[in-house]
C-alpha cells in the first residue's frame, strides 16, 4: 500500500494531464486573448459575448417574449450585463444549472466635469472604480475607452489606444530627486485619489487667447462632434493600452489587463455555447459592478435574474420556488494563487496554486467569514463526483490567511435566493493590478469544469 494513497495531494495539470490536453488549453488561451483584447470594459464584453453567441445560433429575448423547449437566447440589461440561457428537455422543476461571472475590472474612470489645464498641460480629473492600488497605475501608457451619449441621443463609442498609430495618455509619477516625503509614506495614502490626472495634451491653437484645453476640445469637436457638456452624459475609462501577451519562455501564462474577472467569464460564456447537447436549463450571467459591491441595475444584486426566472418558470407551467430551490450555481471567479514573493499573507496547505487547475472556494468574505456565501458539503461532494467523472483538475483554496483580509464575489447574491452556489475559478497572480497574471492551464479547467457542470 503506497503511503500516499489515502492522502490528497495538489499536482500541476502538466503531471495529470496528457500532451494533447495541454495543446487543447494553450488553443483555448489564444480564443480567450482574443476576447479579452476586444474587452476591456463591461459594455465591451456584452459586445463581444452577443458576436460570439449570435454566431453559435443565439437569438435577443426581451421580457415577455415567447419562451420554449430548445430555445436558445440572451437577455441584454442595459449593454453592461447579459444573459445567457438555454431550455433543455428535462423538467424545470429540476432546476437551472447557472454559471455567472462578473465582467468589470478596476480602472480610473473620468468625472463628469473632466477637463481642465494646470501648468501648460490638459488633464482629465478622475475617479477610481474598484480596490486597485493607486500607485500601480502611474507612469503607464493608458488607452481611453468607453460611450459618449449626445443630448440628441447619438451614441459614440470610444477605444482610444490600443491601434499601433493610436497616441495613448498617462498620469503623471513624481521623480525620485523630490519624492523623498512621499517614499517614507505608506503605500495607501502615498498617491491621493484626486491626483490621478490623466495627461491628454500640451499644444495651444495659434492666437494667444488660446488655451490648452481651447486646444483639446477643438480636437474632440472635429474628431468626434462632441462639446465639453457631452461628458455629463458619457461613460468613459481608462485601462492599461496594450493587448494581452504571453509570460515565460514556455509561454504558460498569459499578462493581461482584466483576468477579474474576465478571465472566468471567458470559460463560462464558451461553456454555454458548447452545451448545446445539454438535458438541463442553462443561464449563464455576465454581471457588472462586482468591484463596487454588486449594486445597481446591471449588478448581482439587481432584481433581473429573478424576473427572468421567472419569465422561464411562467412560460414552461413550473413553480419558480421550486425552480430556485432545485438549481444549482457556480459562481465564477477569480483567486488568490499563492505567489512565494509575499508568502507570509498565504496558508500553502489551504491556497490555490498555479497551473494546479480549476480552484473552488467554500467560502470567501473576511474576518470570521463575513459577508460570504458558504457552501454546503453535501452541494461540493456532488460537486467533486461530476469533476470526477470527466476528469476534471480542480484544487480547493482560500483568498489568504486567517485575519489578513479576505475578498467577496458574486455567490452570496445568488445563494440568498435558495440556490446552491459555490466560487470556482482561476487562480490568479497580482489581482487588481494594471496587468494580471494567469496559467494558461487553468483557465482550461476552468472551461471544462463549467462544461461539465452545464452537462451532468
Amino acid at each position: 500500500m503506497s503511503k500516499n494513497e489515502f492522502a490528497y495531494e495538489k499536482k500541476t495539470v502538466y503531471k495529470k494531464a496528457s500532451p494533447e490536453a495541454v495543446k487543447k488549453a494553450f488553443d483555448y488561451a489564444e480564443e480567450y486573448k482574443s476576447f479579452i483584447d476586444a474587452a476591456k470594459t463591461e459594455r465591451e464584453a456584452v459586445d463581444e459575448a452577443i458576436r460570439l453567441a449570435s454566431a453559435r445560433g443565439f437569438r435577443e429575448y426581451r421580457l415577455g417574449d415567447k419562451i420554449s423547449v430548445g430555445d436558445k437566447l440572451y437577455y441584454n440589461n442595459r449593454n453592461k450585463n447579459l444573459f445567457l440561457f438555454t431550455v433543455g428537455k428535462e423538467p424545470l422543476e429540476c432546476g437551472i444549472r447557472i454559471s455567472a461571472a462578473h465582467i468589470d475590472s478596476p480602472r480610473i474612470d473620468l468625472k463628469q466635469c473632466p477637463v481642465y489645464e494646470d501648468g501648460g498641460m490638459s488633464f482629465f480629473k478622475t475617479h477610481y472604480y474598484g480596490g486597485l492600488r493607486k500607485y500601480q497605475w502611474l507612469a503607464l501608457p493608458l488607452a481611453l475607452h468607453g460611450v459618449i451619449i449626445k443630448a440628441d441621443g447619438e451614441k459614440i463609442n470610444i477605444a482610444i489606444g490600443e491601434k499601433d498609430d493610436d497616441p495613448v495618455f498617462y498620469i503623471n509619477d513624481l521623480l525620485p530627486h523630490l519624492a523623498h516625503k512621499q517614499g517614507r509614506t505608506p503605500l495607501d495614502e502615498a498617491v491621493d485619489g484626486e491626483k490621478l490626472n490623466i495627461l491628454i495634451g500640451s499644444m495651444t491653437d495659434d492666437g494667444e487667447e488660446s488655451t490648452v484645453k481651447d486646444s483639446i476640445l477643438k480636437i474632440l469637436n472635429d474628431k468626434y462632434g462632441i462639446v465639453e457638456e457631452d461628458f455629463i452624459s458619457a461613460e468613459l475609462s481608462a485601462v492599461p493600452a496594450g493587448k494581452a501577451r504571453d509570460l515565460g519562455f514556455d509561454r504558460s501564462m498569459i499578462c493581461a489587463y482584466g483576468h477579474d474577472d474576465r478571465v472566468c467569464a471567458f470559460p463560462a460564456l464558451s461553456a454555454i455555447l458548447d452545451s448545446a447537447d445539454s438535458d438541463h436549463t442553462l443561464l449563464c450571467i455576465l454581471a457588472d459592478k462586482e468591484e463596487t459591491g454588486s449594486e445597481g441595475n446591471s449588478g448581482m444584486q439587481c432584481v433581473v435574474m429573478l424576473d427572468l426566472i421567472r419569465e422561464i418558470s411562467k412560460a414552461l407551467g413550473a413553480n419558480e420556488a421550486i425552480v430556485r430551490a432545485n438549481s444549482k450555481c457556480l459562481s465564477a471567479d477569480v483567486s488568490a494563487a499563492y505567489d512565494p514573493n509575499f508568502s507570509e499573507v498565504f496558508e500553502k496547505q489551504n491556497c490555490a496554486l498555479l497551473s494546479c487547475g480549476a480552484i473552488f472556494m467554500k467560502f470567501t468574505g473576511a474576518r470570521g467569514k463575513s459577508s460570504t456565501n458558504d457552501a454546503s458539503a453535501e452541494y461540493i461532494a456532488w460537486l467533486r463526483k461530476i469533476l470526477d467523472k470527466d476528469g476534471i483538475i480542480w484544487q480547493t483554496g482560500e483568498l489568504g490567511k486567517v485575519d489578513c483580509g479576505g475578498g467577496g464575489t458574486v455567490a452570496k447574491y445568488i445563494a440568498k435566493h435558495n440556490i446552491d452556489t459555490i466560487d470556482l475559478g482561476v487562480p490568479l497572480i497580482s489581482m487588481h493590478a494594471p496587468y494580471e497574471v494567469v496559467s494558461k492551464v487553468d483557465i482550461y479547467e476552468t472551461y471544462r469544469a463549467i462544461r461539465a457542470f452545464n452537462k451532468n
